[in-house]
């Protein structure tokens, strides 16, 4: 099984059927339309959608991310982090992870898109080397209706 250390006494970890339901709680909690347990069930039980969690040895969950890998691009599909967890580094130990799977994949590029207005995930992946690519004026919905608009970033693999 992979495993990465992550901090404070967390490691990271392929997800589990099992975490599921942990999993789409933290994507509520991080987004306004959180995604079903079902659909993070079939993406666990599914090629191509490596999926990771954050969680200590009790197995009690901090944080997530997934990717879906097609030919030789990866996109980053979602990352969330309990935000009892939020800036102990628990997302930068996430992101280490999935790069360094993707050194075993097929993947040459990796994509993501975060909100314009998202300043600590711009920050971060930035760090990475993410490079803006374009944006998607009112890409995402709020709960007052008025869209986000979605920066599209971007960064070679190896």
């Amino acid at each position: 099984m992979k495993l990465w250390m992550g901090p404070a006494g967390l490691h990271i970890e392929p997800a589990q059927t099992r975490d599921a339901d942990t999993i789409a709680k933290l994507h509520t909690m991080g987004f306004y339309r959180g995604w079903p347990r079902e659909d993070f069930v079939s993406y666990i039980a599914g090629e191509g959608t490596p999926l990771f969690v954050a969680c200590d040895a009790k197995r009690k969950i901090a944080g997530f991310s997934m990717l879906r890998i097609v030919g030789d691009e990866a996109e980053l599909m979602t990352i969330a982090v309990d935000p009892k967890w939020r800036k102990r580094g628990v997302g930068v130990a996430l992101l280490r992870a999935m790069l360094d799977d993707l050194l075993m994949s097929t993947a040459k590029r990796l994509f993501l898109e975060v909100a314009a207005d998202n300043v600590a995930a711009l920050r971060l992946y930035a760090k990475f080397g993410f490079q803006k690519v374009s944006e998607r004026k009112g890409y995402y919905p709020r709960p007052d209706g008025t869209p986000a608009t979605a920066i599209v970033m971007a960064r070679d693999l190896g």
